[in-house]
């Protein structure tokens, strides 16, 4: 919970319970195969409350955006530019009502640099009930696609599953994590719901938002940020320019990567690439104060050091940033305890 101080999050529909609008009224979508067996994901007519942006005006769609705004901003550790790009993403998509395109968003980066939490927050602040509401579908390779043999398979209950779930409801997220595990091809299904055209198989699908999560193009970051260190120059002075044509390629180029040769990336139908760079120290240290603050635990700066120390570095002689950026935190601190 942020702090009222900080920031007065206003609650759509606190008053009571809201109608649904008709496009809303029956969530869910058609079966997709999952691990090579067919499920279908069964709704009441009306399975919860309507998306968030999805009620009132543009101006209380854009006091939500506020609301992420202030958390990335309070609770992000280390990606100033991350809270930009993304910002800049939401708040011209939700003033938009009637966008001339999906909201597209690809984000990269190494482990624990806050790629899935940022996603995560973002359901949140738009769709009650965040990554639990019935119009935010998320897909995982190995356990939605994991078999290669039945790839044609996936490809044709992707695209229902999409179609169907944007039928039910046009404001939807689909959030693609691990990309790098997604075999290649697969993706390239969901290109027609990307792209600027009206109708698709029927379907008005230009309100939905699609988010794209990947390790891949971490080293390529990383890389790009120790230059800027052997140059003396600040992490967040990265070029964003050359940092996606970095990315773009890398995955591109990677036949292990779920965007090899991907039409996705060809066709510039991602409207944000999004680097998350590596942490250094004090921005680990920050974290560990932010994980104590959560668990109800007293902050000690003895301890916030050690736990900050206990993490692996790189490069290996200099030590300056974090292997696993923030990811294990939170279980190395009851060694500490």
């Amino acid at each position: 919970m942020l702090p009222s101080c900080l920031c007065s999050l206003r609650r759509l529909g606190a008053g009571g319970p809201q109608t649904p609008p008709p496009q809303c009224l029956q969530p869910g979508g058609r079966g997709l195969l999952v691990g090579g067996v067919a499920t279908r994901r069964n709704h009441a007519p009306w399975a919860g409350p309507a998306p968030r942006l999805f009620s009132g005006s543009s101006k209380s769609r854009l006091g939500l955006a506020s609301g992420l705004e202030c958390d990335l901003a309070t609770n992000l550790v280390g990606q100033p530019l991350v809270r930009q790009q993304v910002m800049k993403g939401v708040k011209e998509f939700l003033q938009n009502p009637s966008p001339a395109k999906p909201l597209v968003m690809s984000f990269h980066g190494s482990t624990g640099t806050g790629k899935t939490y940022v996603s995560s927050m973002l359901v949140r602040h738009l769709f009650q009930g965040g990554l639990r509401s019935p119009y935010v579908h998320h897909f995982s390779p190995i356990v939605h696609f994991p078999h290669a043999e039945h790839i044609e398979q996936y490809k044709e209950n992707l695209k229902r599953w999409i179609q169907g779930n944007l039928t039910s409801c046009g404001r939807s997220a689909f959030l693609f994590d691990e990309m790098d595990k997604m075999h290649p091809g697969l993706i390239d299904v969901i290109m027609p719901f990307l792209g600027p055209s009206w109708v698709v198989y029927g379907t008005n699908y230009r309100k939905a938002i699609f988010i794209f999560i990947s390790n891949a193009g971490g080293e390529q970051i990383n890389e790009m940020t120790l230059d800027l260190w052997r140059a003396h120059r600040d992490r967040e002075e990265i070029s964003l320019q050359d940092a996606e044509s970095a990315i773009s390629k890398a995955v591109f180029e990677n036949p292990q990567s779920g965007f090899w040769k991907s039409g996705i990336i060809n066709e510039h139908l991602i409207d944000f690439v999004v680097p998350f760079l590596p942490l250094k120290h004090h921005h680990v240290k920050q974290c560990v104060v932010n994980e104590l603050v959560q668990q109800g635990l007293e902050v000690r700066q003895g301890m916030v050091q050690e736990v900050a120390d206990s993490i692996p570095y790189f490069p290996e002689e200099e030590k300056i940033f974090s292997s696993t950026g923030c990811k294990t935190v939170a279980s190395r601190i009851s060694f500490f305890f």
